[in-house]
């Protein structure tokens, strides 16, 4: 009989090593403490590698559909828009398959309802981690609800401000890190009168980055500003935000920032925290995953990525080793080394970004695509 796994927190982390370990033939729950799945978070970056786990799971056709090709990014002066690094981009996105080995964008949104839609396992909603232990056949988990579940091991997904995170490892909170983010989305054909500089582009404040792409095969653009701050009171993901702050924060910028700031419908905020990394995840039957074991900065925009290659490194390790305290340790040795260097390169980025002066910026250090990065495929890497 197929180990029976719980995996605490259903989002693409938690769903990407849910449906694996399906795949793999394994029984898995799931445990959400939302009451409802619904939407969240903002546009992201799919990597090859991420989709190289969806075309294994049989869903990158659903993907691709509702992503764009990645564009070019050129770095732009926040005042002049003139162009510090990089190239234009003019077009409207390759032809796309989704067969083409290229990076996308994504809404969080979108990518979730098609992770949760094949998810044919049990699938719990309002359940809050308040507790687990180990037991002489696995491992007890106790909920806020009052239910309680067993299991021959835990994987915790639960996102930055994980419960099983704190319970497991008596860890401090996340640590705010002194930026917020914004975002909103604006139709693309309404927005095209402020897409002078491509369909993709990166403007450099002072202290601050505003960046923005299109989204849904095109008809959508994504914009997000992360500006620094002194204070955050926040939680999660959709604190709303007015027009009046977003123009304010953004003071003196080029129109082709405030012009979309200026129809934006909605716009939500949030804090970006992130953890130290860890010498280990794993206690005992029960480990760490995505944002809980490795919450990073968005500047490489990886921490997707991320949470989905541990989903299927996760089930790589589980059917090549069966038994939950070797599957642990394989996965561990394979995740650490390369999510503990992303977070240092994300912070490095994050810090060149915006500690950079734009009126003296340095053509000449823009960020370069990094194939030891880049290039890693989590359905074939050998670990």
């Amino acid at each position: 009989m197929s180990a029976r796994l719980l995996v605490v927190g259903a989002g693409l982390g938690g769903l990407t090593a849910a449906l694996a370990l399906r795949r793999a033939g394994f029984d898995v729950a799931v445990y959400e403490a939302a009451p409802a799945l619904g939407e969240v978070g903002a546009g992201l970056t799919l990597s090859r590698g991420a989709q190289s786990v969806f075309r294994h799971l049989g869903l990158q056709d659903r993907v691709a559909a509702m992503s764009t090709p990645s564009a070019a990014f050129p770095f732009l002066h926040y005042r002049t828009g003139a162009l510090l690094a990089g190239g234009i981009d003019p077009g409207e996105g390759l032809p796309d398959d989704g067969v083409a080995d290229i990076s996308r964008q994504c809404h969080r949104a979108d990518l979730h309802a098609i992770l949760a839609g094949a998810f044919d396992g049990g699938l719990h909603l309002d359940h809050t981690l308040v507790a687990v232990e180990e037991t002489s056949k696995g491992v007890r988990a106790r909920f806020a609800n009052g239910n309680t579940t067993h299991g021959d091991a835990l994987i915790a997904a639960d996102g930055v401000r994980s419960a099983a995170r704190s319970i497991l490892w008596g860890e401090e909170p996340p640590r705010f890190t002194g930026q917020i983010a914004y975002r909103f989305l604006v139709d693309r054909a309404e927005a095209a009168p402020f897409l002078e500089h491509g369909r993709g582009a990166v403007f450099i404040g002072p202290a601050a980055t505003f960046n923005r792409y299109t989204l849904r095969a095109g008809r959508v653009l994504n914009c997000v500003g992360i500006a620094a701050t002194e204070t955050w009171a926040g939680e999660g993901w959709s604190t709303p935000a007015t027009r009046d702050e977003l123009l304010a924060t953004f003071d003196g910028w080029h129109p082709a920032v405030t012009g979309l700031m200026r129809l934006a419908a909605r716009s939500i905020k949030w804090g970006i925290f992130d953890h130290m990394p860890l010498p280990a995840w794993t206690r005992g039957r029960m480990t760490l995953l995505g944002d809980a074991a490795h919450a990073m900065l968005p500047f490489l925009g990886m921490g997707a990525a991320m949470a989905i290659e541990d989903g299927m490194i996760l089930a790589r390790a589980f059917e090549a080793k069966g038994d939950p305290a070797a599957a642990f340790a394989h996965y561990e040795a394979a995740r650490i080394p390369r999510t503990t260097l992303l977070h240092a390169r994300s912070v490095e980025q994050g810090r060149l970004t915006q500690a950079r002066d734009p009126d003296r910026y340095d053509h000449a250090a823009a960020p370069a695509a990094d194939p030891a990065i880049l290039g890693y495929d989590p359905v074939t890497a050998a670990f």
